[in-house]
């Protein structure tokens, strides 16, 4: 009657959801340059949608300008119009080869705006780790009640799967707190 539930499986799970809500920060807009801010950007490009980064080099040059050194001549106005159809209020100008994207100051409201996108993306991210701990618990009840651990074991292992949730809740929480700051930070 020994059932040893995989533990490192979950936390590996729920440290995904982490990494999946760093990426979503990193596309947030902070008033300052990040080539991370033009990753979900696609172009169409050769009759198919690809995304920035294969049609070109995304580099940041200096704080407030990112620069986006287009591989082929005929893809600079489709990188051009992608980046202004993106939703992320940039306005690219183009230089030959080179696309150029001033990131501009942001204003109060937008600054709000960002951190009501950010509390969404953390709640995604708990709702993420949530659903491993339930997938969890969920496999824990089933060992118990098909006689592969005892009551104690499934509570004793429950409180453990109840443990690393906590811990990845704060670190969604600590994330959210950290890209507040950043985006608040005048």
């Amino acid at each position: 009657m020994s059932y040893d539930p995989d533990l490192d499986d979950l936390t590996r799970r729920m440290a995904g959801a982490i990494d999946n809500l760093r990426q979503e920060f990193g596309g947030l807009r902070t008033g300052r340059a990040s080539a991370s801010l033009v990753e979900p950007v696609t172009v169409e490009v050769y009759g198919s949608s690809m995304p920035l980064n294969q049609v070109g080099t995304v580099t940041v040059p200096e704080p407030r300008l990112l620069s986006i050194q287009v591989w082929d001549s005929a893809n600079v106005s489709s990188v051009e119009k992608a980046i202004r159809n993106s939703g992320l209020g940039l306005n690219p100008v183009t230089e030959g080869q080179t696309v150029r994207i001033p990131i501009p100051e942001l204003t109060e409201e937008r600054r709000v705006e960002l951190g009501k996108v950010a509390h969404k993306y953390a709640e995604q991210g708990r709702i993420s780790v949530r659903n491993v701990r339930r997938h969890g618990m969920d496999e824990l009840k089933k060992a118990e009640k098909d006689g592969h651990m005892s009551e104690d074991d499934q509570r004793m292992w429950s409180d453990e799967v109840q443990k690393i949730t906590d811990e990845k809740i704060k670190e969604v929480d600590e994330l959210l707190q950290n890209k507040e700051k950043e985006i608040m930070q005048v």
